[in-house]
């Protein structure tokens, strides 16, 4: 089952495809897909992301593999929805998208085993987690202003039931720019995957139903500017849909 939070009306809803560009809200009526505002699928609670966790990325940015998971936590702030517009700040040099698959856990977690894993997961999502390389010192710890900035994590449209995915760790990821396809991957290129990672998380602290896992992003990247639109999709999970916007007018980013 494919679900979605959308505003409509003055009130958040939960909804689910209808067909034909239309959703049903969780009311029963049925609206256009666009006469609603998207937002993140699930409400963001802690969220960890995944550095240089495709062999094939870190070579393209002339990094070794990690030997063990670099992982940082992102703010709620940063999440935005389907259709939702990203703001570049002005002068900086790049900004490049990431196309992820989003791990939603279901239920409280805490010394979870790789084998048990899964029956931790509620389901998956698809996450743009742009970058703004200008202001990045070490790729292997990443600061705030390259990660965390408002408007920067697309998230959605679908929170996609765990078990209406047959393998996570075998989905292929597209990102195009504008039309134009600028990167695919698959899952099984992880270096570490889906069930060692809430295992890992879960040794040490206790993971709670609404927390993410972003997982990382496979190798070509490229720069994005005002006014393009990036397309990040995952097979079977959904079409995540954004727009770059220049920062006049959003008031200060940097």
């Amino acid at each position: 089952m494919k679900t979605a939070r959308v505003a409509y009306d003055g009130l958040v809803h939960g909804a689910r495809p209808a067909g034909a560009g239309r959703l049903k809200l969780d009311d029963g009526r049925e609206v256009a897909e666009d006469a609603v505002v998207w937002l993140p699928p699930v409400a963001p609670r802690t969220s960890f992301a995944l550095g240089l966790n495709y062999a094939d990325h870190a070579k393209e940015l002339a990094f070794k593999a990690p030997e063990e998971p670099l992982v940082f936590l992102k703010g709620p702030g940063t999440f935005i929805g389907h259709r939702g517009r990203t703001i570049r700040p002005d002068g900086v040099k790049y900004m490049h998208y990431e196309c992820e698959l989003a791990v939603v856990i279901g239920r409280t977690a805490r010394h979870v085993k790789e084998a048990d894993a899964y029956d931790y997961v509620r389901g998956y999502t698809v996450a743009n987690d742009y970058a703004i390389r200008d202001y990045l010192e070490n790729y292997y710890r990443p600061n705030l202003r390259v990660k965390n900035r408002d408007t920067c994590t697309p998230l959605g449209p679908w929170l996609v039931d765990r078990d209406d995915i047959d393998d996570p760790m075998n989905l292929t990821l597209r990102t195009t720019v504008n039309g134009k396809l600028t990167q695919e991957g698959s899952t099984r290129d992880m270096i570490f995957g889906i069930p060692w990672l809430i295992a890992y998380l879960s040794s040490f602290m206790t993971l709670e139903a609404g927390d993410m896992i972003l997982t990382g992003t496979p190798e070509g990247l490229a720069d994005t500017q005002p006014g393009d639109e990036v397309v990040t999709e995952i097979e079977g999970i959904g079409r995540l849909v954004n727009t770059i916007a220049a920062a006049g007018g959003y008031g200060s980013t940097d």
